[in-house]
């Protein structure tokens, strides 16, 4: 009861506008379950007795389809629970929480993994779709786990942002999607084989927008019409992956995100096949050895954004004759996060003068960027947080007018700034959190007149104490160290 009562009346544990008996018959009706208490309790916060009656009266309407006489220790009645709540979600929020149950049990979901899927699906923004999370969150239907105390969500960065979630809410979620008709809009194959789910073979084949396959490898003989799929998940386990053939025929596929569950860095073949996939927007690789796929990627004229994680490079970006700002005209955006071979950015990247967001984050290997890097002549956003054997920001850095944001956190190599940095007159965000290297600044940084804030600590806050007189507008945010081993999961 003071579990229900806490979630359902925050301000004071109580309400007089909602009869006694009506509250312990609803506790009563979640059977003890603290997760079916904690998700019914959110959904009932603010509502009126009409909704609170409806409610109970609709759990009273016969058995959920998830009725069964085998279910252990009264899990059928808290699916039942769950089932009501789902059915007052928003439309939109009630897809983005079907989503869920595309990424494997008993796994932590990267956030930006569900924004780059509901961004293609939804016609969303990134903000936007964060803000779904949120309200999943807030109605206790996922738990929302930042890796740090300070994990920032400024500036649309969302890497340190994981979500996990119950096993009954992910089953529900499931059935919803396997028994009703409305929600076949998604394709789930959870595979140790070949085998299609049942409604499948027996009921036709259906307009699939998204599809995921776990596990293992899919037959190439399955004679699958998905021509509609806008989102791919392929979760493997496996050292070595092929790529299935069924992929030729998404010609409308928007993101494609290949997760590796595994122990080593999974070796993918059959990369070619990503040349056929002319209208791919994002991709996602995490765990992955990429070697082979360079080349490939160069081919994806549509392609805006590329995330790399924890992915093994070899050779992958070494040295490259092709144009390729002709090849990739609309990429905009590059994240690469934990790859732990990448020593140094690739100059022939940086002819990518669409790019506008480089998130190049705890790769503690990567000692410089090329002097090319000026060439990045629309880049508004540069992230190299925890990147802890980088030296030095290039020269070049001062050509670039639009940049708008520097993220140097934890960077704690880096002893001194360019002398450069005054020329970006367009820098309105600084972070040098954990630059415990830097010793001293360039007398240049009295011009950076659209400096607004300032994030730093103490040991850095102090070296800006003079330049405060020169830029009337800074702000500064001083924050203490978060020290914790978070990141190890």
């Amino acid at each position: 009861m003071a579990l229900f009562c806490h979630l359902a009346f925050p301000q004071g544990g109580s309400s007089s506008y909602i009869p006694d008996d009506l509250v312990n018959k609803i506790v009563r009706g979640c059977g003890g379950f603290p997760l079916a208490l904690e998700v019914v309790g959110k959904s009932l916060k603010g509502e009126s007795e009409v909704t609170w009656k409806n409610k109970l009266n609709r759990w009273s309407e016969g058995q959920s389809i998830f009725y069964s006489d085998a279910a252990p220790n009264g899990a059928t009645d808290i699916l039942k629970r769950l089932q009501t709540t789902l059915d007052d979600l928003d439309v939109k929020i009630k897809e983005c929480y079907l989503d869920l149950a595309s990424f494997p049990e008993d796994q932590r979901i990267p956030a930006m993994a569900l924004v780059d899927m509901w961004v293609e699906l939804y016609n969303l923004d990134e903000v936007s779709a964060f803000a779904n999370i949120h309200e999943l969150s807030d109605r206790n239907l996922l738990n929302l786990v930042p890796t740090r105390k300070d994990a920032s969500e400024i500036n649309g960065y969302y890497n340190e942002h994981f979500v996990t979630q119950h096993d009954l809410l992910r089953e529900v979620a499931t059935h919803q999607i396997d028994q009703n008709p409305i929600h076949r809009s998604r394709l789930i194959m959870d595979i140790g084989g070949n085998d299609l789910p049942k409604w499948w073979t027996e009921q036709g084949q259906h307009p699939i927008r998204l599809v995921s396959i776990s596990t293992g490898e899919i037959s190439n003989g399955h004679n699958m019409q998905l021509s509609k799929v806008e989102v791919l998940l392929l979760n493997i386990q496996i050292r070595n992956y092929t790529l299935p053939l069924l992929m030729e025929k998404m010609d409308q596929l928007k993101v494609l995100i290949v997760t590796n569950y595994g122990f080593c860095s999974a070796e993918i073949s059959n990369f070619p096949l990503l040349g056929h996939l002319s209208s791919l927007r994002r991709i996602r690789f995490e765990h992955i050895s990429i070697s082979s796929i360079a080349k490939t990627m160069l081919q994806l004229k549509n392609l805006q954004k590329i995330s790399l994680v924890m992915c093994k490079f070899d050779d992958a970006f070494g040295n490259c004759t092709i144009q390729i700002a002709d090849m990739l005209p609309n990429l905009v955006e590059i994240v690469i996060d934990c790859c732990n071979d990448l020593v140094e950015f690739p100059a022939w990247l940086c002819n990518i003068s669409s790019l506008k967001r480089l998130d190049i984050t705890n790769c503690h290997e990567l000692i410089a960027l090329p002097e090319a890097f000026g060439k990045l002549e629309n880049l508004e956003v540069l992230r190299l947080h925890a990147c802890t054997k980088l030296l030095e920001l290039p020269e070049s850095i001062g050509r670039l007018q639009k940049f708008r944001f520097l993220d140097l956190s934890d960077c704690i190599s880096i002893s001194k700034l360019t002398e450069r940095m005054g020329e970006l007159s367009s820098l309105r965000k600084l972070n040098v959190r954990g630059g415990r290297g830097l010793s001293e600044l360039p007398s240049s940084v009295k011009n950076l007149k659209q400096l607004e804030d300032l994030i730093c600590d103490e040991e850095t806050g102090y070296l800006w104490e003079n330049y405060k007189i020169h830029l009337p507008n800074l702000k500064f945010h001083v924050l203490k160290e978060d020290v914790n081993l978070d990141w190890l999961k």
